[in-house]
């Protein structure tokens, strides 16, 4: 197992920010921030993030946000297969749920505390 973590997010959003907090109380320091507006991970790590996640494709993006409703996304991704939606993911972070925890084994998508606690208490 992997013991290197990621945080993929955005550093001006509050959730971000609470999530970062509650990852540190828990004794698991990020190893790196990636900031997920700047640099979205890639398509290869995006598909190996939503296949430990165990969650459906559709809950990596970020549906409440300006881009996904700009694009009409939600009309428009029951007809795209899953390669297209990652390659979508991956060229706008600003499509990405956030923030993204990865540690090579475990992923969390969005910040839920009680979640939080039962993958990150590492103290």
């Amino acid at each position: 197992m992997s013991t290197r973590i990621t945080a993929y997010l955005y550093p001006k959003c509050g959730t971000c920010r609470d999530a970062l907090k509650s990852l540190r109380n828990k004794g698991a320091e990020p190893d790196e921030v990636v900031n997920i507006f700047e640099t979205a991970p890639s398509a290869e790590r995006l598909t190996e993030m939503i296949g430990k996640s165990g969650l459906p494709l559709k809950k990596f993006f970020n549906t409440s946000g300006e881009v996904y409703k700009e694009m009409n996304l939600k009309d428009k991704l029951p007809g795209m297969n899953e390669e297209e939606m990652i390659a979508l993911l991956a060229s706008n972070g600003r499509l990405i749920k956030r923030p993204i925890i990865y540690d090579g084994e475990h992923v969390t998508v969005g910040y839920k505390e009680d979640e939080y606690e039962r993958v990150w208490n590492r103290v």
